[in-house]
């Protein structure tokens, strides 16, 4: 009997990619972009003029310019968000020829996965820096940690689901809740956010 391959078999083209994997691969990319954009535009107005307070400049703690002007702000000798810039486009790109029923091979996924994940780890780390050691928040920074956590839990649940990564038949299961993933994991960072700044919080309501 001729053996067969199964149609989720890791080196296959994706061609039966959800709906749902392709919509959010396309507005993670659309709104990272627009966020990323939006802050490599501020980053140019003060690098300019010193004494330019970008628009996101709320507060004490919601404050862009105090995290433009430190080293974390251009860990890789130039501004962040070119970074995002660039990648978001490249999602955002992937998303619409998902949308568009188009196929992508095994090895593409592969080079997805290791985007979102560089991306995740990122902004993990920046998201240590920010609240720990320049103590302040930009809100273009946090829509940006919102989209990567996102397009990175879409990838890694349909690349589970295909079977290209063999994953233990728990973590396979989880896989099938990626919205709860995101909620779950974005409510943890907001804990911390708000144990972080909680001094700052209650002034605001005393």
């Amino acid at each position: 009997m001729a053996e067969t391959t199964p149609s989720n078999a890791p080196d296959e083209p994706s061609a039966n990619v959800g709906r749902g994997t392709a919509w959010a691969l396309t507005i993670t990319g659309l709104i990272g972009l627009v966020a990323a954009f939006v802050l490599l535009v501020e980053k140019i107005a003060l690098l300019t003029d010193p004494t330019y307070v970008p628009s996101c400049s709320i507060n004490p703690v919601l404050s862009c310019g105090s995290i433009m002007s430190t080293d974390q702000a251009e860990v890789f000798g130039f501004p962040n968000p070119i970074l995002g810039v660039a990648g978001f486009t490249a999602l955002l790109t992937i998303g619409v020829v998902l949308l568009a029923r188009a196929a992508l091979p095994g090895w593409f996924w592969w080079g997805i996965q290791a985007g979102t994940t560089f991306g995740v780890v990122f902004v993990h780390w920046l998201i240590f820096q920010s609240l720990y050691r320049i103590g302040a928040l930009c809100p273009y920074c946090m829509i940006v940690w919102v989209v990567v956590i996102t397009a990175f839990v879409a990838t890694t649940t349909h690349n589970a689901r295909s079977g290209r990564l063999r994953l233990p038949k728990g973590l396979r299961d989880v896989a099938h809740y990626g919205p709860t993933v995101v909620t779950v994991w974005l409510v943890a960072i907001a804990a911390l956010i708000t144990i972080q700044f909680w001094d700052y919080w209650q002034t605001l309501v005393s």
